[in-house]
């Protein structure tokens, strides 16, 4: 069956929704049909998350619509949302960190209580678990906070698809693989597949445009809380998706080219993974753009920490000659103060800058945060508002704010862009070519093969060791995932 011939499951009619004077949705028309994958796609702000909220019950619309196998809705909540067997997997997880992966899946699912209740709940999400991502290595008795974001982002995914009473239609996947390697975001992706040919819906939210135009039936595009354009997925490349979201082409270091306008400068970090067993050893100079990658979870991040640990002199065994700053990657739980204000969580790593005799100057403060505003375009009205006011893609900014407005001349960067829009990204491109240009130093982990073009040089991670040193000559696909694996490129 075609589907254009195929029942509208959900159907949302002029949805509006506005905070405060913030209009986040504009009368929105949505339509989503039995046996489909629609891509939703749309820079950081556009309303998708809010149509999402929405459509999940979290949220009450202004005005408008919402229909579900053809019958209009009241007093539509989340339960009620559940009740029809609409899940939502959010871009923030929402797992409870102190509880194990069962009882986790069984906040879920009421119906499983009495004796043995934890039993069948593990049983539960383990043969989900196997079914969407075999050979995962997580155990139901395992405590959430104690995994990787990338294992946690596999837990809260496999638990949306479970299902005990109430039955499964729909699922909304906000940015479901910005946490997983390539090998682990393909398994989902072809469970994804599986799951819209057995006659169910998903809705798939991704930055990773690529990863849209592979699995989705549909597209639809938001900007400035509209729907600007729904058509098949066949109808659209990559540049007239950008397009339509209103943003520009990635320009990239070229092959050949070491991205610096004169001569690559001193040394700057010289670091061996705590596995390494030979030479092989990561060196980054001045002006280098340096590529970590590999599977998820094999020493990457590990290194990254190392060498930060390194710069405050409570490592030995590695050379780090200039200060150090972090951009993290689990914003929730690694970067941000949620507490504070933008500017606040902007300027603590400048404090010295900012002091005028013993105390933090508010002028100083204020103007560190408006010159990042304006460079790194953060999306905002005012720069004390609360950092949680933000699109998970301006709190990102906020972090390479901090970063890049500090005296670091070394930028970690732990998988940065997880969530972040394309126009974002390509924004955060540019200032990173920029600052490297003047010298500064980037090691960037990442879990997106395309951002790799943007580096120098890229370093692959296997078993917390480095197996491959490529350069940009040599830099392909195929020799980042063979190497990934064990196997020589």
């Amino acid at each position: 069956m075609m589907a254009e011939t195929r029942a509208a499951f959900v159907k949302l009619d002029g949805v509006e929704k506005h905070f405060g004077a913030v209009r986040a949705l504009d009368g929105v028309d949505l339509e989503i049909r039995a046996g489909e994958c629609v891509g939703l796609v749309g820079h950081n702000g556009a309303g998708k998350s809010t149509l999402m909220n929405i459509l999940t019950g979290t949220l009450e619309p202004g005005s408008g619509t919402i229909s579900i196998n053809g019958a209009a809705e009241g007093r539509y909540s989340v339960s009620r949302a559940l009740k029809l067997g609409i899940r939502c997997v959010f871009q923030e997880l929402s797992l409870c960190p102190n509880l194990s992966v069962a009882e986790n899946t069984r906040i879920n699912h009421p119906s499983l209580r009495g004796p043995g209740w934890r039993r069948r709940a593990a049983a539960l999400i383990a043969q989900k678990m196997d079914e969407i991502f075999p050979g995962h290595g997580i155990d139901a008795s395992d405590i959430v906070g104690d995994l990787s974001i990338g294992r946690r982002q596999m837990v809260e995914v496999a638990r949306a698809f479970t299902v005990t009473d109430d039955p499964l239609n729909l699922v909304v996947l906000d940015e479901p693989t910005s946490s997983l390697d390539a090998h682990t975001a393909g398994q989902l992706l072809d469970f994804v597949r599986r799951f819209v040919g057995a006659g169910k819906s998903c809705i798939l939210i991704s930055h990773l445009l690529g990863e849209v135009l592979g699995n989705a039936d549909r597209i639809i595009v938001m900007r400035d809380g509209k729907v600007v354009a729904a058509n098949d997925a066949a109808a659209f490349d990559r540049d007239s998706l950008v397009a339509t979201m209103g943003g520009a082409a990635a320009a990239r270091i070229p092959a050949g080219s070491n991205g610096r306008k004169g001569e690559i400068g001193p040394v700057r970090v010289k670091a061996r993974p705590a596995r390494q067993t030979n030479d092989m050893e990561l060196v980054a100079r001045s002006g280098e753009i340096i590529g970590l990658a590999g599977l998820a979870g094999n020493g990457q991040t590990d290194l990254l920490l190392a060498i930060f640990d390194a710069a405050g002199g409570k490592r030995s065994g590695m050379e780090v000659t200039a200060p150090v700053a972090l951009v993290a990657g689990d914003r929730q739980s690694d970067g941000i103060f949620p507490q504070w204000s933008i500017a606040q969580n902007i300027g603590i790593r400048s404090i010295e800058r900012m002091l005028s005799g013993m105390l933090i100057s508010p002028r100083r403060e204020a103007e560190l945060a408006a010159h990042w505003q304006q460079k790194i375009k953060i999306r905002t009205p005012n720069m004390n508002n609360n950092i949680l006011s933000l699109s998970g893609g301006n709190q990102q900014k906020a972090l390479f704010a901090r970063a890049l407005g500090s005296d670091a001349k070394i930028i970690l960067m732990d998988d940065p862009m997880r969530g972040v829009d394309i126009g974002t990204k390509l924004d955060v491109y540019d200032l990173i070519r920029e600052e490297a240009q003047n010298g500064r130093t980037f090691l960037w982990y990442t879990t997106e093969t395309e951002e790799l073009e943007n580096c120098n040089r890229v370093y692959v991670f296997h078993s917390g060791r480095i197996v491959a040193n490529l350069s940009r000559d040599e830099l392909t696909e195929e020799k980042v995932i063979q190497s990934s694996f064990g196997e020589v490129a």
